[in-house]
């Protein structure tokens, strides 16, 4: 299939820098798939389309404050580390810039010495792993020391951290946020509650490789990064008991319906798993796992995109996009929602 189908046009300056003082207050595209009507609403209004006995599946992984800024220190050259997952203790694969100049064995310092690092090896695609060394408690080094690994596409500075995460993360480990889930508060979820929709959580870790463009001309040839992921016994009864009563599964975020098909295609059911993902969904795959995807909208010739057209339909997908960009949308991390339903 030519990358070319899931290509559109986006003007630069739809293109979200910050995000809204209130979370809610965003956009929300409502896009039926069996009409293919699609309605303009803000994302608090989400409330008149969801019913009681559906569930929202939410992701609560917590992004980690993951761009370091350290020195070489043979040299004092600048380098800049990006933490993408953990591998043993204290080791952990990160990318570097410039990476030709981190070689193995080269140390790394960060803040004056509260953590070094020395690479131990060069991987493909120009990644590398290192070994830290600190004193003390690691995240808490790194909440003191690391900047929140913003998108390329955000030029600017996030005052507060916190609004690169979800009201409800928790599980630490992300290199990026789940951005559909970051339009909720509190207050909407207690709503949600309130009228009898049902939240359930899982974790996947979010790689930066979900988010970047496919480079090869056919879809079939992009090869997708893993991610962790972990669905609780707790959980997977619960899903399976609302798909039992007749309710719906609506899944938050591109993430969690990577972790919710990943289960189903594995299991045939909802079942407590936990491993690395590389699932790739594209159309004509059919999703099994969900009824309702809330979403945010996202790159030109993205994975996610993709994802989001295997559960829709593309021509309907590209037609909402289209809209989006007429209507002055604002896109990616920061930006409006859809929720398809």
């Amino acid at each position: 299939m030519d990358i070319k189908q899931y290509d559109f046009d986006l003007p630069e300056e739809l293109i979200a820098q910050v995000p809204l003082e209130d979370r809610s207050s965003s956009r929300l595209m409502v896009c039926d798939r069996s009409t293919e009507n699609i309605e303009h609403k803000h994302f608090a209004d989400i409330t008149e389309d969801l019913n009681s006995g559906d569930c929202l599946v939410l992701n609560d992984t917590r992004v980690l404050p993951a761009r370091l800024f350290g020195a070489k220190e043979d040299s004092g050259g600048k380098v800049e580390v990006l933490l993408l997952h953990q591998t043993e203790e204290d080791e952990w694969e990160v990318l570097v810039k410039p990476a030709k100049k981190v070689k193995e064995g080269t140390k790394i310092v960060f803040g004056g010495g509260k953590l070094t690092a020395e690479c131990t090896e060069i991987q493909e695609h120009g990644g590398r792993k290192v070994k830290f060394s600190y004193e003390g408690i690691f995240l808490e080094v790194l909440e003191s020391l690391g900047e929140m690994p913003l998108p390329p596409y955000i030029k600017e500075q996030l005052s507060d951290r916190e609004r690169y995460q979800t009201v409800y993360a928790k599980e630490e480990g992300s290199a990026a946020a789940p951005t559909a889930g970051l339009h909720f508060t509190n207050a909407l979820l207690e709503e949600l509650q309130k009228k009898g929709v049902e939240l359930a959580y899982l974790t996947l870790h979010v790689g930066l490789g979900t988010f970047r463009p496919v480079s090869v001309d056919h879809i079939e040839e992009h090869d997708m990064h893993a991610e962790f992921y972990q669905l609780s016994r707790k959980t997977a009864d619960q899903l399976n008991k609302v798909r039992e009563n007749g309710g719906r599964i609506i899944s938050v975020g591109t993430t969690s319906t990577r972790t919710l098909e990943t289960i189903m295609r594995d299991h045939g059911t909802f079942t407590e798993a936990s491993g690395w993902t590389d699932i790739f969904i594209y159309p004509p795959q059919k999703l099994q796992a969900i009824d309702g995807l809330i979403t945010n909208f996202h790159l030109p010739k993205s994975t996610l995109i993709m994802l989001v057209s295997a559960f829709a339909g593309r021509d309907f997908v590209m037609e909402a996009y289209h809209r989006a960009v007429e209507e002055r949308y604002r896109f990616f991390s920061f930006g409006d929602a859809m929720f398809i339903k």
